[in-house]
């Protein structure tokens, strides 16, 4: 008999983006804000007690709940906080997938969606994106699925590119399961999809702490749904997801809207200025609305060799080998610094090639 469940003995898991031990490796490939927290996130840690280290912290993160649905001008009931935006991911499918039950994404998307999918013993519909050059469009099935989940990242990743809430509201009107619009890049985007919660009973958004606000080590995700929908994944969550430092520091961060929204302007800036320089050295990429450009390498340059050499410079950045992403490295968008050294770099070593 074997010891687990025989769609996990099949299934691979997901991998992570490296995470170098190297302080001085210059880290551009897990989208990481470069930027540190709002002061006040140390402040919140700092004034954290030893009683409350002893106690459970707060089941629903209630005082983030509270700050956050003033800042989206919500009411608290409509928010789930969770420990990452993957936990989310994961109860969704904990309570909306049964075996054999179609669940529906697009490729090239985030990899966990499958990962998640074989965990269920699912059934994947795979929705190939329209990509003509560096314009990325949805497959015209996607109008008319039939599933029980279907899970749209806007803005992309690894695109970077959006969906407009026009395109969106059809999807979610048409669909007759729960559509989850994962927004963990909306921070460096000129929208939310966030009005369209309040017309769909349907829909549920996925938002980080970990891109926008800084926060990647704290782990701390929220959803954003009708209440209705949030009490049935309520009924399949962990007893106490987040923990009090997750639940402080991301109440500081989520209330300085201020310094966060400067860190998002310093991200834009550079995005608008990488992106420039590696279209002047001959790659292509679309234009990107998240804190990442994906970049397609000129000929006769092979990515994964790229890589390779980057990382021999002390220099990370990601590289899928998947179909559609193997002539393609993404690169998240750091300091000024930062990007002048990767800049660098690829001039000498595609020049090199």
């Amino acid at each position: 008999m074997p010891l687990v469940r025989e769609n996990i003995l099949q299934m691979a898991g997901y991998v992570p983006g490296e995470q170098p031990g190297d302080s001085s490796v210059i880290k551009l490939n897990t989208n990481e804000n470069p930027y540190p927290p709002s002061p006040r996130v140390l402040e919140a840690v700092q004034r954290i007690t030893a009683e409350q280290l002893r106690r459970y912290p707060s089941p629903d993160a209630r005082t983030f709940r509270e700050a956050a649905a003033q800042v989206h001008g919500i009411s608290p009931d409509m928010i789930l906080c969770t420990n990452g935006g993957d936990e989310l991911l994961a109860l969704v499918f904990r309570a909306c997938v049964g075996d054999g039950d179609h669940v529906a994404f697009l490729e090239p998307s985030y990899s966990l969606y499958p990962v998640l999918a074989a965990m269920q013993d699912a059934e994947k519909v795979i929705l190939p994106y329209r990509i003509n050059g560096t314009h990325w469009e949805f497959p015209p099935e996607i109008f008319k699925l039939a599933a029980k989940l279907l899970l749209i990242v806007n803005p992309n990743a690894p695109s970077g590119t959006l969906a407009e809430l026009p395109t969106l509201d059809r999807i979610i009107a048409s669909f007759p399961g729960v559509v989850l619009l994962d927004e963990a890049y909306v921070d460096f985007a000129p929208a939310s999809a966030l009005p369209l919660v309040r017309e769909h009973g349907n829909v549920i958004l996925l938002r980080s702490m970990s891109k926008g606000y800084g926060l990647a080590g704290m782990r701390f995700g929220y959803g954003i749904a009708q209440p209705s929908l949030l009490a049935q994944l309520h009924k399949v969550r962990d007893s106490y997801p987040c923990d009090a430092l997750a639940i402080a520091a991301a109440t500081a961060a989520i209330t300085d809207q201020a310094y966060a929204a400067g860190t998002w302007e310093k991200i834009k800036h550079q995005r608008a200025h990488v992106s420039a320089a590696l279209r002047s050295m001959g790659f292509t990429l679309p234009d990107s609305y998240s804190n990442f450009v994906l970049a397609q390498v000129p000929a006769p340059v092979n990515a994964g060799e790229l890589y390779q050499r980057l990382k021999a410079a002390n220099i990370l950045v990601r590289y899928f080998n998947l179909p559609g992403l193997t002539d393609k490295l993404r690169i998240t968008v750091g300091t000024a610094e930062q990007n002048t050294a990767l800049l660098t770099a690829l001039k000498t070593l595609t020049t090199a090639a």
